[in-house]
């Protein structure tokens, strides 16, 4: 159920929601903000008893007999998730939380500031739940909120057929790391002391299939490794400041990765971390019943904590009893495991005074709208997904539409009338639909004809056909619109269950092809979780866009764009292919044998970082701030690019490093810097791009670490991977 409106405005005083921490003076040190953290955490854990020290290796490492509250877990990809299809939090009971786009449309803005904001939405309604106790179910014995965030997920979308491609900002290490240490950034907050919330990281390592994901290896050779399937992890974290992140069900190179000795010999001891690392749910059983990597419960326990988990998302406690009973734990490392929880615990301000932390005074109060009620959260969920939508082709100039000369609109297909959510959506506080939206937009001026779905094809092609123009809304639904584990299309996939296809079903591919045959005039709007080989629309359909699922404004926001009220700005974070034929296996994890822009062979449908505009632009007088990279001094790129069209727009400068005399084989191109830019009609901007040596390093295998060696390094600015309007050679002396 849904607590009725007067519930949220009920003050709670901070003082009950930390109990013993809210005395004026501390009872024992670890209350003692004054003190260094590992002194406090120390004294914890002196105090506790083995029986306590057990039960913190879940997710909510409470306290009560000392007065300590932690935080669990909530879900936030793109929104904190206090309910949705997948029921976070139970099966009667919900909060409204504001919903954005899925990551894959985060990443579409390409824009670190939009995706920062949207994560500092998340930061604030995490908070505000976390301390609103009449926010909880009633009579609920687990907390229903949490402000340790499991965001982003900073997996790589390097195939497309993936069915969790929706949860990742995209195929390019250094787009999805920028992306995810902006995410970071927003949820931890500005504080230099505490956090809003702390950003957990998924899902370390290399899960990027979802058919056997339980007992399959991801195989890669240590170049891939630092080069690609880590990078996003280390920039969270180290230019992030990421301190927690959830390990993958799957082994990397034979090695489940909740025993992995990567998580203590890189991720601890060369990126610096040293705070909560859980597995994913299920996993230890899985260790031993898929994996069959130990023999026993207790053995997989004790072989996960010596590789640093110190958070269990499974039934741990008689597993880690059993453990320490044979001599395979023993309670010191316990105590060495537990200090990353209770540093996070820290960093959020739960073993400090109220008065101390900056964060506590977001909760419910009276006559207080609650955050998802305010315009500004409202006005920032439009703002990104405006950004979000990406224009793949307008010939003929089809969009914008022009109010003045339209009488009548068809809005079309089985994405037209619903916002449809996925397993990580919380429930938003309202939806647009973009037949909604539409209509909205159109005014009273333009008659909008809406035939749904499932009613005759020939009643959507009569619509087309008396229409002035006609939308067809197609795509995917992003939970198949099925239970757990299931998909009925082929070209449909989620967690659990990996696409087969990545064509349109005939369905909507009939649906369009009737609709463009009663009215050429056709827009279609690809509403999809990642890429379809839509061929035919390409050739044939004169305007065609794309957006993610989710977003509370999604209606709002793909009808200003119809209509032209925005601009078109959005960029693919992932190679269209046109084919799956032109794809490797998808178990196939060496990306070299073709997957991504970096290798992919032949000729993609859409490239990565292909976007287009209602105006155009042109890049000129390409200039560097020295002539040659050396081992001590980054390299500054100026290119002035001007807005050579009639309307405003926005325009994603990129920039991608070819390696031409390199020893060792090297991407095709690399993406090395971005910069999303908006221009009036006739404006220039010099656009500035940094570029540092270590961006030009590779892991040199055989010494074990970066060497940047002498080189010829090609330098390409443009509007998209497969687009260089402007090229330079630089030399490399390290």
């Amino acid at each position: 159920m849904l607590l009725p409106r007067s519930a949220l405005y009920i003050f709670v005083t901070t003082f009950v929601l930390f109990g013993v921490a809210a005395a004026a003076q501390p009872t024992y040190p670890f209350q003692n903000p004054s003190l260094p953290a590992e002194e406090r955490i120390t004294n914890l854990l002196s105090l506790m008893t083995l029986e306590e020290k057990i039960l913190c290796l879940g997710t909510i490492p409470n306290i009560p007999r000392l007065g300590v509250k932690g935080s669990g877990h909530v879900e936030g990809l793109h929104g904190v998730a206090l309910g949705g299809p997948a029921h976070w939090g139970g099966n009667l009971f919900f909060i409204p939380t504001t919903q954005f786009p899925q990551a894959v449309g985060l990443g579409e803005t390409w824009d670190p500031g939009a995706v920062a904001q949207a994560a500092h939405v998340e930061a604030e309604e995490s908070r505000y739940t976390f301390q609103s106790p009449s926010l909880q179910p009633p009579g609920s014995r687990f907390p229903f909120t949490g402000i340790v965030v499991r965001a982003p997920n900073s997996d790589l979308a390097r195939d497309p057929r993936w069915g969790r491609t929706e949860e990742s900002y995209g195929e390019d290490p250094f787009l999805t790391g920028s992306l995810a240490t902006a995410f970071v950034k927003g949820l931890q907050g500005n504080d230099p002391k505490y956090w809003e919330t702390a950003a957990l990281l998924k899902h370390f390592l290399a899960n990027e299939n979802e058919d056997t994901r339980s007992s399959s290896s991801s195989n890669f050779d240590m170049r891939l490794f630092h080069e690609y399937y880590s990078v996003p992890f280390r920039m969270a974290i180290e230019q992030g400041g990421a301190q927690a992140f959830m390990t993958a069900y799957n082994s990397v190179n034979g090695v489940p990765m909740m025993v992995s000795p990567i998580l203590r010999n890189i991720v601890m001891k060369d990126w610096g971390f040293n705070g909560i690392i859980c597995t994913d749910g299920g996993a230890l059983q899985l260790l031993v019943h898929a994996h069959h990597f130990t023999t026993g419960l207790d053995e997989g326990a004790a072989a996960g904590i010596h590789a640093g988990i110190n958070q269990f998302l499974d039934r741990w406690r008689e597993p880690v009893q059993e453990a320490l009973n044979k001599g395979l734990l023993t309670e010191k490392d316990l105590d060495e495991t537990l200090r990353g929880v209770f540093r996070v615990m820290i960093h959020l301000g739960l073993l400090d005074p109220p008065s101390s932390v900056p964060y506590t005074t977001i909760a419910a109060k009276p006559n207080t709208p609650a955050p998802w009620d305010t315009d500004e959260n409202q006005k920032i969920a439009l703002e990104v997904t405006e950004k979000s939508i990406v224009l793949l082709k307008n010939a003929d100039h089809l969009l914008p539409l022009d109010r003045k000369s339209l009488h009548s609109i068809a809005v079309l297909g089985p994405r037209a009338g619903e916002v449809d959510l996925d397993w990580y959506s919380g429930r938003p506080p309202f939806r647009v639909t973009p037949l909604e939206g539409i209509a909205k937009a159109a005014g009273k001026s333009i008659a909008v004809h809406y035939v749904a779905y499932d009613a005759d094809p020939a009643d959507a092609a009569d619509a087309a056909h008396k229409a002035d123009v006609a939308v067809v809304f197609i795509g995917n639904h992003p939970t198949c619109d099925a239970g757990w584990g299931t998909c009925y299309d082929p070209g449909e996939g989620k967690e659990s269950i990996d696409r087969k296809s990545i064509d349109l079903n005939k369905d909507q591919e009939h649906l369009v092809r009737a609709v463009y045959a009663a009215n050429p005039r056709t827009v279609v709007v690809l509403v999809s979780s990642f890429p379809y080989a839509i061929n035919w629309e390409k050739e044939h359909i004169s305007a065609i866009l794309h957006m993610a699922h989710n977003s509370e404004e999604e209606g709002t926001a793909i009808a200003e764009a119809l209509f032209g009220d925005i601009n078109p700005g959005g960029r693919l974070v992932a190679t269209w292919p046109k084919s799956a034929d032109q794809l490797p296996p998808l178990l196939d994890y060496d990306i070299r044998d073709g997957h991504t822009y970096m290798y992919f062979k032949g000729e993609p449908l859409f490239p990565f970082g292909y976007g287009l505009s209602y105006t155009t632009f042109t890049y000129s007088n390409l200039r560097t701030s020295t002539e040659h990279f050396h081992a001590t001094g980054s390299i500054t790129f100026s290119v002035d690019v001007t807005n050579t069209g009639s309307r405003a727009g926005d325009d994603v400068v990129q920039l991608y490093v070819t390696h031409t005399g390199s020893k060792v084989p090297r991407p095709a191109r690399e993406l090395k810097a971005f910069r999303r830019v908006t221009l009036r009609p006739g404006q220039t901007q010099t656009v500035q791009l940094t570029v540092s040596p270590d961006a030009l390093r590779y892991w040199n295998e055989v010494a074990n670490a970066w060497t940047l060696e002498a080189d010829q390094v090609q330098v390409c600015a443009g509007p998209s991977s497969a687009d260089c309007a402007l090229k330079t050679t630089l030399p490399v002396n390290p």
